[in-house]
């Protein structure tokens, strides 16, 4: 299971992060077929979002044929298979990249004490 988190800072909605992320999820092996994702309930108290975020982000994908909603038992990773494309990855690790290092930098680090920091994780 994947550990959702959101970003109001991305200027993406809700409901389009959490898309992204089932659906990066699904292409990086983390999210399998036949699991099963919380309900829409818990997922929105966990985020601390309306209901009908989760709602519209579980029925879009729903329609895409990437999740299947059982009546009853819940919300499970389809048989499908996503390969997110090239240029959307390198955009999303853009875009992540920015947002991490205005922030380390806005706290005094340089790229090296960041690129220092990343290489100590990467042992780990």
């Amino acid at each position: 299971m994947i550990e959702f988190k959101l970003d109001p800072k991305s200027g993406s909605p809700f409901y389009r992060q959490i898309i992204d992320q089932i659906k990066f999820g699904i292409a990086a092996g983390n999210l399998k077929t036949g699991e099963q994702l919380p309900t829409v309930r818990s997922l929105a108290v966990d985020l601390k979002v309306n209901l009908n975020t989760v709602a519209k982000a579980y029925k879009e994908l729903e329609i895409q044929n990437v999740l299947a909603t059982q009546q009853g038992t819940g919300t499970f990773i389809s048989d499908i298979k996503i390969e997110i494309p090239t240029e959307e990855k390198q955009n999303k690790l853009q875009e992540i990249c920015s947002e991490f290092s205005s922030i380390a930098f806005s706290y005094g680090f340089s790229v090296d004490d960041i690129i220092q920091q990343l290489q100590k994780l990467k042992i780990r």
